[in-house]
């Protein structure tokens, strides 16, 4: 008899949910918002809808495994993660092919839109990251907000297309998870690299602002 349990894995299907504002399938510019850890598709999307035009739309694809975040007593107020630490590979490996499905599955004839952007926010902007350099989703633009690449990242294995990406970082001025140390590490660690980045800054703390987020699709 073995002393300790053997641990299997194996490929399952799974029901992915997104939230969409717009018509993806008639939009030649797509804006796929990633959420952060403990949030939902639907909530999340809302503050996006001043993007949203007759060739723009906005997309919020929800992480893969929903909890509640108010605790075991209550069981009222329900969020999702993009992954925790446990079997991290799979579950990286699970969201980069969900992601790039929900592409497939919301473009016109299978078809990517003209220009696509990706934001992801706080926990989301490390899944961002991921999928924007391991997926097969062609990306165009990608914005950091209240997060970095993700550390495991090798930045010089996808320098070069890094530096295609129109990078941008949005962090508020009292993010406490996103300090004036750590954006200046997030931005040191990127010019070893020779990636150029934008750093955007509004005053407040660690959440989406109006008007800085109004403002990135001019900046395309």
């Amino acid at each position: 008899m073995p002393d300790t349990p053997a641990l299997h894995t194996l490929q399952v299907a799974r029901t992915a949910r997104v939230a969409t504002l717009g018509t993806p399938a008639e939009a030649v510019s797509w804006w796929v918002v990633l959420h952060g850890y403990g949030q939902l598709a639907a909530d999340f999307i809302e503050d996006f809808a001043p993007l949203v035009m007759p060739n723009r739309c906005v997309v919020a694809p929800e992480g893969l495994s929903r909890f509640y975040v108010d605790g075991m007593d209550t069981h009222e107020q329900v969020g999702a993660s993009w992954m925790t630490r446990e079997a991290r590979e799979a579950e990286i490996d699970d969201y980069v092919r969900a992601l790039d499905a929900t592409v497939r599955h919301l473009s016109d004839n299978g078809s990517p839109p003209s220009s696509l952007g990706v934001l992801g926010f706080s926990q989301g902007a490390a899944t961002a990251s991921r999928w924007a350099l391991l997926g097969d989703t062609n990306v165009d633009r990608l914005v950091l907000w209240g997060g970095a690449p993700a550390h495991d990242l090798d930045l010089a294995d996808h320098a070069t297309l890094l530096r295609d990406l129109n990078l941008t970082l949005v962090v508020g001025t009292e993010d406490p998870y996103v300090t004036a140390e750590r954006r200046e590490a997030v931005r040191e660690r990127l010019q070893t690299h020779d990636i150029p980045v934008t750093l955007r800054t509004f005053d407040g703390g660690h959440r989406l602002d109006a008007a800085t987020l109004r403002s990135l699709p001019e900046e395309s």
